[in-house]
């Protein structure tokens, strides 16, 4: 399939530069495979599309406060950081900017006990740099660092980006990205969903840095997706597998849980179930593909031509979705991260 079957236009107005007042208060647009309906409500009306026996996946992953500004030890100049994947230790694999200005053997201050030392060149244009500092790194990290906001998102962070860039159930810290269709859910509306009878199982997916990166294939299928981390719960999987032999719904919260779903599902006993452990996946996945175990998809609107488009029209349709994102631009739906939010049922 040629990148251009998964272009829109989208006016520059319409890209979310800052969260909904309350993150339940996003609009919600409702595709409904069955009767290929479209409705317009809000994400606290989630509920009414919830049934008993369902099941939602969500990703616990926690954003990092990975852009850091500091300054080179050697000759002043200025140097920012996007901590991109955690090595070992204390080694890092980093983003720099300027790159040519940071060569092995060079330490960039970033206060005067929190310093970098480059050792070496990565991947993809990347450092790998070893920090040195006094106190727990998470916690210096949390003083010095920024929140690593989407670069379509034209403003430095702030204070109140630490909160609402992150999910209010993240727990495992490793991302430089938000699972955003997340960002929607609150404490509450949870806690009724569970009153429901709906189970809540939570995966674990880091996103790295190549969320950003867009497809430059002109062909989709010759493109390469990123590898990310991910881990699947002894617990959730029960829950996953568990609503399956039920005959109950897998919906999915966001493309990460959809990747580590179907990443983590294993075909025994002449059915689809969902595997515990943890692993590595690049999984790329476009129209043609046929799902294991997702059923539904809560999602936030995406990039023209991005792989998550292609993911979300793999499940439903392309021409159906391009049509809807027309109808959201039309209706003044908010895109991208801190955007509004669609249910494909």
């Amino acid at each position: 399939m040629h990148i251009n079957e998964f272009d829109y236009h989208l006016p520059q107005e319409l890209i979310a530069q800052k969260p909904a007042d309350k993150r339940d208060c996003s609009r919600l647009m409702v595709l409904n495979r069955e009767n290929d309906t479209i409705e317009h409500r809000h994400f606290y009306d989630i509920l009414e599309y919830l049934l008993p026996g369902d099941c939602l996946v969500l990703n616990n992953s926690k954003v990092l406060p990975a852009r850091l500004f500091g300054t080179k030890e050697e000759t002043g100049a200025k140097v920012e950081f996007l901590l991109t994947k955690r090595i070992e230790g204390d080694r890092w694999e980093t983003m720099v900017r300027p790159g040519k200005r940071l060569k092995p053997g060079d330490t960039v201050a970033f206060s005067p006990d929190f310093k970098a030392e480059n050792l070496d060149y990565g991947k993809d244009g990347t450092r790998i740099v070893e920090f040195h500092y006094q106190g727990i790194f998470m916690e210096r990290l949390e003083e010095l660092g920024k929140m690593p906001l989407p670069p379509y998102i034209e403003r430095d962070s702030d204070q109140e980006d630490k909160e609402r860039y992150q999910t209010v159930y993240c727990k495992e810290e490793g991302s430089v990205a938000a699972p955003t269709a997340g960002l929607h859910f609150t404490e509450e509306l949870l806690r009724k969903a569970e009153e429901k009878g709906v189970k809540i199982a939570y995966v674990t997916l880091h996103v790295g840095i190549g969320t950003f990166r867009p497809v430059k294939c002109e062909t989709i299928e010759e493109h390469e997706m990123h590898f990310e981390e991910y881990e699947v719960s002894q617990e959730s999987a029960r829950l996953v597998n568990e609503t399956k032999a039920a005959g109950g719904r897998i919906l999915s919260v966001g493309t990460t849980s959809t990747r580590t779903l179907e990443s983590a599902a294993v075909f025994e006993n002449g059915q689809y179930r969902l595997k515990a452990g943890a692993g590595s996946t690049g999984i790329f996945i476009y129209p043609g593909y046929e799902f294991k175990l997702v059923d539904g998809l809560i999602t936030n609107f995406h990039l023209p031509k991005s792989t998550l488009l292609m993911l979300i029209s793999a499940l439903y349709d392309r021409e159906k979705i391009l049509s809807a994102y027309e109808v959201a631009v039309k209706e003044r739906y908010r895109f991208f991260s801190y955007g509004d939010a669609m249910l494909i049922v």
